[in-house]
């Protein structure tokens, strides 16, 4: 492989109605695209899930841009790439951090790898489940009711598991008024760091509502405190922000800070470590799953190939793309059948959509091409 250019945009992509976590708020995204050009004129799109704020982790899409431009992409371009895997220590070595924008890099070169072979990315990654179960996830609500209208309606549509976000204040009332609701449904709480161990009794309280988990209850940094949580409640806990590499993952199985794992190829540098993560997991019996960063349908295609591994038992966030968007930038948009799955694209290389190039020009408030 022979990266000839890379090309980056920023586009503002609106969300169809602001979304909510525990950290703040969202109405609009800043996403960050980048075409990978190589020697033979093939080229591929891939997706930077940093966030405008450094809220979900420190990485934003402006530092992000800045670790592309001037650390990240002089590594691989104009460099010959024999293996795909090697991409992941190339971005690596001697540079801490920033494992988002290594993660766009890393997973476009997959991509264009899969391009390359003429083979689609999940079977290039190893994939084999055909369909996928779908979840959803619902941000904070201002009441329990609204929150019971949207579960109601997620349940409605088909989905395989309902993701209500919670922080103190708006947790147990509104989980308890899901569950009166909905007494056979999957669901599952996150948190997204919002509590700390002395909120242990009353995390322990959710116990009571046969959750499938409770994700990210305490700081990212501590996995500890959060097995001393496991071990205090009966719902599995599921780490998500705290799991960035292999290592973590390893003293999470360690320590015994969670039961379940949700692999964010964007938090972990990309799919060499998601890999590396999945296979560690699945030979200790911990489940994984997908979690999705609001992405566009570009970055969609990259959770739905990795989806498809083995391991990935439990329902992702991998909601069509009428959930966020009024349009995406995709053709065609990312939809989910009745029974609550999403069609893994086995049937033509790469990541199995077309990108709209006169929407993401549309929607393109600046870029940049490094050749």
């Amino acid at each position: 492989m022979w990266i000839q250019s890379i090309t980056m945009r920023e586009i503002r992509l609106p969300l169809r109605e602001p979304f909510r976590i525990s950290s703040g708020v969202v109405s609009e995204r800043r996403i960050l695209l980048l075409e990978l050009t190589d020697a033979n004129g093939a080229s591929v799109w891939s997706e930077c899930v940093a966030g405008e704020f450094p809220n979900y982790s420190p990485e934003t899409i402006d530092t992000a841009w800045h670790a592309i431009k001037e650390w990240l992409a002089p590594r691989v371009l104009h460099h010959e790439i024999a293996d795909v895997r090697a991409v992941y220590d190339m971005l690596q070595e001697d540079l801490r951090g920033h494992e988002m924008a290594k993660a766009a890099l890393e997973m476009g070169c997959w991509a264009l790898e899969s391009e390359r072979r003429q083979v689609s990315l999940a079977e290039l990654l190893g994939g084999v489940h055909e369909v996928i179960p779908v979840g959803i996830s619902l941000g904070i609500q201002s009441e329990p009711a609204l929150l019971v209208e949207r579960a109601r309606a997620a349940a409605d549509d088909g989905y395989r598991k309902i993701k209500l976000k919670i922080k103190p204040g708006a947790d147990l009332e509104y989980v308890a008024a899901v569950r009166e609701a909905l007494p056979d449904a999957h669901l599952m709480a996150d948190a997204n760091n919002a509590y700390t161990l002395a909120d242990a009794d009353r995390l322990a309280e959710l116990d009571a509502f046969d959750l499938m988990m409770i994700e990210q209850p305490l700081d990212r940094e501590d996995l500890v405190r959060h097995a001393e949580l496991q071990r205090r409640l009966r719902t599995p806990i599921c780490m998500d922000e705290s799991i960035t590499s292999l290592a973590r993952a390893e003293d999470m199985v360690a320590l015994g800070s969670g039961r379940i794992v949700n692999i964010k190829p964007g938090r972990v540098g990309g799919f060499t470590s998601s890999i590396a993560i999945h296979d560690l997991c699945a030979r200790h019996g911990i489940p994984v799953w997908c979690g999705g960063m609001l992405e566009s349908g570009v970055g969609r295609a990259y959770n739905v190939a990795l989806a498809s591994l083995p391991n990935f038992t439990f329902p992702g966030d991998l909601s069509p793309s009428a959930r966020y968007w009024e349009r995406d930038i995709v053709d065609p948009e990312w939809t989910m059948a009745a029974d609550g799955t999403a069609r893994v694209r086995f049937d033509v290389p790469g990541i199995g959509v077309t990108v709209n190039r006169d929407r993401i020009d549309n929607l393109t408030v600046r870029s940049g091409k490094l050749a």
